[in-house]
């Protein structure tokens, strides 16, 4: 949820679910895009028959929008992986008011990819500053999944540049299974091949 450097923000919505229509503030001077409302409508869609009960990470999770939306819809916990200390601080903050069963951690979100996974996720929302490639991190997150999980992708639209289905094209054993645009914005879901 990395992009241009925002000063003024009325903050982000969510959509639906127990915290329906709850605003979260983006604090001042941090780099976030959350993402677009209609392309969160179509995610949620996409993951309603996955989300109850999921466990949820959130990397480069920026102000929290898509791993708050999923506990609020019902997954029973989300890490939140963020290296800005403000953004941070605000995650803390956000989630001990909504009570929500979560995990803030400050750390590079590659950084924790590649050291032994703690416990596997079913759902994984991946939205990296446009500038890095997300087939780095999908590579990496092989060993952080559960067997039936889905990752979310998000990359801007840029004439002439790679599709999701061409970025994840080198990552072995990764499947597309939807695909949408929107809003300025290529986003899809994907699953890795399966860990024997």
């Amino acid at each position: 949820m990395h992009g241009k450097r925002r000063a003024v923000s009325t903050g982000v919505r969510i959509i639906a679910g127990r915290w329906r229509g709850r605003r979260l503030a983006i604090p001042a001077g941090t780099e976030v895009r959350p993402t677009p409302v209609r392309v969160r409508e179509t995610l949620f869609n996409w993951l309603a028959a996955s989300l109850p009960g999921a466990r949820c990470l959130d990397l480069f999770a920026g102000t929290g929008a898509l791993g708050l939306e999923a506990l609020s819809r019902g997954a029973s916990q989300a890490w939140f992986v963020e290296r800005d200390a403000v953004l941070v601080q605000a995650l803390q903050a956000r989630t001990r008011d909504l009570q929500g069963e979560a995990r803030v951690v400050r750390r590079d979100a590659l950084e924790l990819l590649a050291s032994p996974p703690v416990q596997l996720f079913d759902v994984v929302f991946v939205d990296p500053p446009y500038a890095m490639d997300p087939a780095t991190v999908l590579v990496q997150l092989a060993d952080w999944v559960a067997p039936k999980h889905r990752i979310y992708v998000e990359r801007p639209i840029k004439r002439g540049g790679p599709t999701i289905g061409g970025l994840i094209a080198t990552v072995p054993g990764a499947r597309m299974l939807k695909t949408n645009r929107a809003a300025g914005v290529a986003y899809g879901l994907i699953r890795l091949a399966a860990k024997e």
